[in-house]
């Protein structure tokens, strides 16, 4: 082949492909996530999600993904890392 280093540069670019496809995960909703789903977050380990979820029970729904500031131990950072991971579905208190 006259261009062998296109066939490995080609090879590497399918595979960074399929392989982000694979860990792709769909965005959680911060309304009927469980602590399971919620400590696929970064940064989030069982007692935010915890927290989280307690949020959410006493005091509804989220109505903004920026509403997750006011739990304790979710700070900037953790939104900034999970953008794009999270989302509002049906606003219930689902636990």
């Amino acid at each position: 082949m006259k261009y062998p280093h296109w066939s490995r540069l080609l090879a590497a670019v399918l595979f960074a492909v399929v392989a982000n496809l694979s860990w792709a995960q769909p965005p959680i909703d911060l309304n009927s996530a469980t602590v399971e789903q919620l400590t696929a977050l970064r940064g989030i380990g069982p007692s935010k999600a915890q927290a989280i979820v307690q949020y959410r029970t006493e005091h509804g729904a989220f109505t903004s993904i920026e509403q997750l500031l006011e739990v304790k131990g979710v700070g900037r950072s953790i939104l900034t890392k999970n953008e794009g991971m999270l989302q509002l579905g049906q606003q219930s208190n689902a636990q």
